[in-house]
């Protein structure tokens, strides 16, 4: 089980918010810097930091959101805010604490809108923005062994050609998770590792 958010806080007066103890009292896993709380609640990437210390503190799997809004995709400017996600969300964590991560690419102009990311350029933002950033701030075997998700607008017409990238070892599935479909995508999940 996964919570979809928490606060960094042990505990406090935060109304409405989760504690990591409660949500550790259910869940393995934690999301922690969605786009949509990124954008609509104004997260920043220091409190995103902040939940992934955390997280990690409480011996919750935080599940790190990162990703482009589209006028910075057609701008070019995709890696550079990846990156700077990335270093953020990582800063001052131990090699032995990031390995416990999972990170998941969610180009934002992509979630809940049906357009999803080609296989190949999504797995070259993975590899080039998030790996090889996790690569400089530990070492390339802790890059290649931490689990990085592709998000956004997964379905099964889609899921294959996610899977089949070297740098993709899954999917974040949102909307298409609602559906009965979604079983299709399991499937295709299930036959890449069987």
């Amino acid at each position: 089980m996964g919570a979809q958010n928490m606060h960094w806080e042990e505990k406090g007066a935060f109304t409405g918010e989760l504690s990591p103890a409660m949500v550790k009292e259910w869940c393995k896993y934690v999301i922690v810097g969605h786009s949509e709380r990124r954008g609509l609640f104004g997260e920043t990437d220091e409190m995103v930091a902040k939940k992934m210390k955390a997280a990690l503190g409480i011996g919750l799997i935080p599940i790190l959101c990162v990703g482009e809004t589209l006028k910075e995709n057609e701008s070019g400017q995709t890696d550079a805010v990846v990156g700077r996600q990335m270093k953020a969300a990582y800063d001052g964590l131990t090699a032995e604490q990031a390995a416990q991560t999972i990170v998941a690419y969610e180009p934002i102009w992509a979630i809940g809108t049906g357009r999803a990311a080609h296989g190949p350029d999504a797995n070259r933002v993975i590899a080039e923005s998030i790996r090889s950033v996790l690569g400089g701030l530990f070492d390339e075997t802790l890059a290649q062994g931490i689990r990085v998700l592709y998000g956004g607008s997964v379905k099964p017409a889609n899921i294959d050609e996610f899977l089949s990238e070297a740098d993709i070892d899954g999917g974040l599935v949102g909307g298409a998770s609602l559906k009965p479909e979604y079983v299709e995508v399991v499937r295709a999940a299930l036959k890449r590792i069987a």
